[in-house]
């Protein structure tokens, strides 16, 4: 979660680009569902916007977008930065900026690291690591939650 709140330099962002990030996440999912795309790869095709990250001048936001039904993640996120310069003008009648800024999208793969770290957790050398006694005594306190789990069955 941390490095989610953190710009490039590694310091945190401010409650203003927060802020204005879920702004820019609601606005544009609002034009997404209003909005019918003349481009193929948009066409009945329905889009989350899972987070946007703007730059602390305001002036640049990433939106990182996941295609739903299985659409291909590259061909969408290739249409959405052509189109681009539309969201920014609905974008611009929308919110109370000084300046609107420029959008870029790119595809958003937490969903899938996530997977892959779940699938990583219960691989069985994980879980015989898991079951496995240490010397230090912790082992009680494994059997202990592994007998809570069972218990709670």
């Amino acid at each position: 979660m941390s490095s989610n709140n953190k710009n490039r330099s590694g310091s945190p962002r401010s409650q203003r680009q927060l802020r204005v990030g879920e702004e820019i996440r609601h606005a544009m999912s609002e034009v997404l569902n209003r909005t019918s795309f003349n481009d193929p790869n948009l066409e009945g095709v329905i889009i989350t916007i899972s987070e946007v990250r703007i730059s602390p001048d305001l002036k640049n936001a990433t939106a990182f977008v996941v295609p739903l039904g299985g659409a291909d993640l590259d061909a969408v996120t290739k249409s959405l930065n052509k189109a681009n310069g539309f969201f920014r003008r609905e974008l611009s009648h929308m919110l109370r900026l000084r300046s609107c800024p420029r959008i870029g999208f790119e595809p958003d793969t937490s969903f899938d690291e996530a997977a892959k770290i779940n699938t990583l957790l219960q691989s069985d050398s994980v879980q015989q690591d898991l079951r496995h006694e240490d010397d230090d005594g912790d082992d009680e306190l494994v059997e202990s939650q592994a007998g809570d789990d069972e218990a709670d069955s």
